[in-house]
């Protein structure tokens, strides 16, 4: 009998699918609670096809990161 996958925390369902690796219903329950991609918010390219880092994008990642994180902290 497998676990109610839906009662589990998105840490749970994880620890669950490394634990069971031939089991993937967790992980299409994972699938399903992800942000859809019309959600989702994308950021530009780290680096340039030359590889050179573009800076700019690099800094607004590290800012949504922060954000993030601080979001994440204050709901703990």
């Amino acid at each position: 009998m497998q676990p109610n996958f839906e009662a589990m925390t998105n840490k749970e369902l994880l620890a669950y699918a490394l634990a069971h690796r031939e089991d993937a219903s967790p992980l299409r329950e994972l699938y399903r609670r992800r942000t859809p991609d019309e959600e989702a918010t994308w950021y530009g390219p780290f680096v340039a096809a030359d590889g050179t880092p573009i800076q700019e994008n690099i800094r607004i990642a590290e800012e949504a990161i922060k954000q993030r994180i601080e979001q994440v902290n204050k709901n703990s």
